[in-house]
Parts: structure tokens; sequence; C-alpha cells
């Protein structure tokens, strides 16, 4: 039996909803914040983030300080809202406006290796350590993992997904809800037996990549748990959606940017406002004005644009505060000086950068659709 693809010994499905507000525990530290200030009583967010409760914010407490109260807060979220399971993977269908992925809940191991020494689990951008830490520390701290890491296959993906298929066919679902933008979420149980060794077996043929998650994959190796709870799916119809770029503080106006990013040698000129369709270009919005800047080399656009456009052309760190990153359909900072919007990267280009033994920048790709954090809590 595979020791770095396991089935959650000791887990916690919901019963009905998952509590509190309707806010995944990866969305904008903004908007969690404002979530939990309008809470009424526990909710699973205020574990996750125990830091930016409003007694927390109020406190000056960090992660750590705040962790006490959070374990408490998961007891009693668990005890009201959540029936134990054993031993079990979860096959897991997400339907939505924003794609199609099936697969399988599990535990992995994010620091296994190949017989040849090969990671069986490689990140595909890079991660921002801060955030890292905090996660680490949070997991370190609860024992317990509240939401999964997105992973893909490298190689048999299709025949992966046609295994689930049949798994689930003509089972009904232990867990069917719809989330607030109209995506369907269905879980199963896989307790011991002939189903559960086959998608162990099958998924412990896998290398894997990252297509959600790096930093929870980061975080899970550096806990000192060993453990990382994901969904492994390979589609079939997941998407790619862009990560754009928020400035903010840097006091620069469109002219500005205009000016120095001619003199770079970029070509600037007006455009719509409304996100590249391919790559080489990226639009940028100002106040009330658009326009297009083309990047004109190869390398990936989110590397051009970090490095080039940011760091050598306007002397802003990438990984600064003044640089934010933005999520398709979020609201843009009121703080915000500029907007850069940037093209989809092709899954093609995340391939190749994986095959060179390369990463993309942070936040670089949007895979979609997302599992749902909170459905299946497991104990790490």
């Amino acid at each position: 039996m595979s020791t770095w693809i396991r089935p959650i010994d000791r887990g916690w499905v919901v019963r009905d909803a998952v509590p509190g507000p309707d806010v995944d525990e990866f969305a904008d530290p903004d908007r969690v914040v404002a979530a939990l200030a309008g809470a009424r009583g526990d909710s699973l967010l205020a574990v996750q983030h125990p830091a930016r409760t409003p007694a927390a914010l109020a406190g000056g407490l960090s992660v750590e300080a705040a962790l006490p109260q959070a374990r408490v807060t998961l007891e009693r979220v668990r005890e009201a809202h959540y029936r134990p399971v054993p031993d079990v993977v979860a096959p897991y269908r997400i339907d939505g406006p924003d794609g199609v992925a099936l697969g399988v809940l599990c535990l992995v191991d994010p620091a296994a290796v190949r017989d040849d020494g090969v990671t069986r689990v490689r990140h595909t951008e890079d991660v921002y350590p801060d955030v890292v830490a905090e996660r680490a520390a949070m997991l370190a701290g609860l024992g317990v993992a509240t939401s999964a890491a997105m992973l893909v296959p490298t190689t048999g993906g299709r025949e992966f997904t046609a295994l689930v298929e049949r798994v689930c066919r003509g089972q009904v679902p232990a867990l069917s809800t719809v989330d607030g933008v109209g995506r369907k979420h269905e879980l199963w149980l896989a307790g011991p037996g002939e189903d559960q060794d086959a998608l162990l077996a099958a998924l412990d043929e896998m290398d894997l990549l990252v297509a959600d998650g790096n930093h929870r994959v980061a975080a899970a190796a550096a806990s000192g748990r060993s453990a990382l709870l994901a969904l492994v799916t390979g589609g079939p119809g997941l998407r790619i959606g862009p990560i754009h770029r928020v400035l903010t503080g840097t006091g620069f106006d469109a002219d500005t940017l205009v000016r120095r990013w001619t003199a770079a040698g970029f070509d600037v000129r007006p455009g719509p406002p409304a996100p590249p369709a391919e790559a080489g270009e990226v639009t940028v919005l100002v106040g009330g004005s658009a326009f297009r800047v083309g990047l004109g080399k190869a390398g990936g656009d989110h590397a051009v644009v970090e490095q080039d456009l940011l760091r050598d052309a306007l002397g802003v760190d990438p990984e600064g505060p003044a640089v934010r990153p933005l999520l398709p359909g979020a609201p843009v900072p009121e703080d915000a000086d500029a907007v850069l919007l940037l093209a989809p990267v092709p899954y093609a280009e995340v391939l190749a950068v994986h095959a060179a033994g390369q990463r993309m920048p942070r936040k670089a790709t949007y895979f979609t659709p997302k599992p749902r954090s909170g459905l299946l809590l497991a104990d790490l």
C-alpha cells in the first residue's frame, strides 16, 4: 500500500452547510476581515483566520496567539455541524459556470519523492514566504486541514477521471450542495474495500502538479505534519483564468506610467479596458483611462510584467506591498493606482515551465473550478 497517498484516517463531513459567512478561506484578506466583522456565532472562517476576527484585531493578536481560541471554536463547530467519518477517500465532483472537476480528496505527503529522487508533488509557482509561514503555523497548531489543494496528474488524467466516474456511478452522494455562484458540489465516501484500493493504486502511480494551492503545499511541508489534504483531479473541464496585478501607494499616474514604459522600449497605445485575450499584451487601467502595453518578449507575461514593467522600468518591488494580485471578478481596491490586466496562461505553458524544471511567478494561474473549503475536514 502507498505511504505517500493515503486515506483520511479521521475526518468530518459537514451535515448541511459550512457554518458562517459564505467566504472561502483563500479570499482577499480584506474580504475575510469584513465577513468576520459581520458574522454572528461560530464560523469555520474564524477558525481559518483566527488573527482576523474582530476580537483578535482589537487585541493585536498574532496567528500563534489566536490559535487557542481557534481550537476551541473548531471543537464547537465540529460538534454542531459535522459528523465523523473514518478511513475514507472522497470522490468529489464540482460542476459550475467555470468548469467541471471530478477527482478524489485524500491525504498526500507533500515531500514524497520517487525512487529516482524526483518529487512527486511539484510546485508550478513561486510562493510568498510570509504566507507560507502563517499557514504552516495554522496547520501545526490546529492539526486539522479545513481546505484542499488542487493537484493535477502530469499524465493519466483522462483514465483517472473514468475510474472515479465508475466508482461513483449509481451511488448516492454523501453530500450535495450548491455554492453562492451556482457550482454544484457532490461528495462520496469510499471506505476500505475494492473501490478505495483501486483509487489509491491509481493515485500511487501519478506525479502531480499543483494547480491551486502552492502556498498550502509549501505550508504542509513546513508544518511538520507530513500530510496535505488534496483534491487530485484530471478535469474533465478545468479552466485557467488570469490573475491580474494592482499597484497601490506608488503615486504613479497614467502619464508617468506611459512615459516610463515607453522610455523602457515598450509599445504603449490606447486600447479597450478589457483583459487581452492572448499572451503578449497587458491592459492597464488608471482612473478612467485604459491603454495596452505590448510586452514584446518571451518568458511568460507575468514574469515580464513583474520584472520588466514593474521592477526595472518603475523601480517597484513585485514582492513588496505595492503590488497585489487581483482575482478574476474581484472588486478593484479603492486605493489602487493602476490595474494591470493579464491574459490567461495556457496550460501548455504551465507544462512547458514544469518540464524545464522552473516555476512561474506567484499568483500567475487561476485554475477553476476549485474545491470548496470546509466540506470535509481531515485530521493530520
